[in-house]
């Protein structure tokens, strides 16, 4: 089972603090993140990249996005 991060409404930095504490506090594993702005979006691909994170999927509907981040 997948964590679930729910940052819609929150504005940056929040977003990308929330998803890079936890995935610090896991070694590996899926993660997915819920955004509404596009620019949330972009950072937390980085940051998580940056992690060692992979972006396995980005799903758009209307305004949101879901982040399937994944670390094996």
């Amino acid at each position: 089972m997948s964590d679930l991060i729910d940052a819609r409404g929150l504005s940056c930095p929040q977003p990308v603090l929330i998803t890079l504490e936890k995935l610090k506090s896991l070694d590996q594993g899926e993660l997915v993140v819920l955004l509404d702005t596009d620019t949330s979006k972009e950072n937390v691909i980085r940051a998580a990249s940056s992690l060692g994170w992979q972006v396995k999927d980005v799903a758009a509907t209307g305004v949101e996005y879901r982040l399937i981040l994944e670390k094996a």
